[in-house]
């Protein structure tokens, strides 16, 4: 399942910086491989984009950094990426409101590790196979915070998340961060278990739908954008509630069995209303993106991948969630 990589706005930024031109009616939504935004094909298979009135093209991208470049572009009116990613092109003026939040993952990455590794204190001067600069390099550099180390303390391979999966099962290093399938595909392996997962940092992989200023300004776009929330937080009971079924729509839009991709549903905590609320409008809470931007600025800035300050507060746009969660479904 492609993961997405935290440079890969800083990648299609500088391919284009052309400015947004609206497009007309149905609102065209970019979507990539992650179960977050997967779901939204749930939404529409379920009808609920219908019931709410959201004219929504789902545009779909095989590979995730196309769907930011599309977007720069002016070729979508909102997309589906990561706070990190959002992080730069805001750093840089681009006028981008975060609508909704998705999704946290909450176990679908992991450092991976053999069994001669029992705690932190033994990776020091090994090697640890990741996707440098994506997710993975990340939850990494989080983990050996928590843990009273630098990232100077192991030796970072950078290749490709596959690779860095199939190095570990070969003995060929003795950790590894990745993502599922990888993650599931370790443990069942027998050759290595999670010494630390994106559960263990709630807030700090958020997954987003990003919507450009001027769409939230045509009371059309802003509009279908309000049906698209209300059709999410229904989206979020459904999985909730028939998580099966769920899998079964969202395999098919990635090619997968649907009893794989229910292994997913588990390292992805959905965010319904009440769960938006606090993301969108609570600082002090751990699930904030306020809260945990200067955090993922940091790490960005560190490894040169963002340059300039970033307003978190006045990115995030809560109107529409909180005038969704305070209206009942029709």
């Amino acid at each position: 399942m492609p993961r997405r990589p935290l440079l890969a706005f800083v990648l299609a930024f500088a391919l284009s910086l052309s400015a947004f031109t609206a497009t007309a009616a149905p609102l065209k939504v970019g979507v990539s491989d992650w179960p977050g935004w997967v779901a939204w094909y749930v939404a529409k298979e379920k009808g609920y984009f219908k019931r709410h009135g959201a004219e929504v093209e789902l545009v779909w991208f095989p590979n995730y950094t196309d769907s930011i470049q599309a977007f720069s572009a002016g070729q979508l009116d909102a997309n589906s990426q990561t706070w990190s990613d959002s992080l730069a092109p805001l750093a840089a003026g681009v006028p981008l409101k975060v609508v909704l939040v998705n999704d946290n993952s909450a176990g679908n990455d992991a450092l991976m590790v053999a069994p001669s590794i029992k705690s932190f204190a033994d990776l020091k001067g090994k090697s640890v196979a990741l996707e440098q600069f994506s997710i993975s390099h990340f939850v990494l550099a989080t983990a050996l915070a928590r843990n009273g180390m630098r990232p100077a303390d192991v030796n970072v391979v950078n290749i490709a998340a596959g690779d860095a999966a199939a190095a570990f099962i070969g003995g060929r290093v003795p950790a590894a961060v990745v993502w599922n399938p990888w993650v599931n595909q370790i443990a069942a392996s027998g050759k290595g278990r999670a010494l630390f997962t994106s559960k263990d940092m709630p807030g700090l992989v958020p997954d987003l739908l990003v919507a450009r200023a001027p769409a939230l300004a045509d009371p059309a776009k802003r509009a279908t954008l309000q049906a698209m929330v209300r059709a999410w937080f229904d989206t979020v009971d459904f999985i909730a509630k028939e998580p099966q079924q769920a899998a079964q729509i969202m395999a098919k839009v990635v090619g997968l069995p649907p009893a794989e991709y229910a292994t997913y549903l588990s390292g992805t905590r959905f965010f319904g209303a009440r769960e938006n609320l606090v993301a969108l409008g609570e600082p002090q809470r751990p699930e904030s993106l306020i809260g945990v931007g200067p955090t993922i600025a940091t790490f960005l800035k560190e490894n040169k991948l963002l340059e300039g300050e970033v307003d978190f507060a006045a990115a995030v746009e809560p109107s529409l969630v909180r005038e969704a969660a305070t209206s009942k479904s029709p």
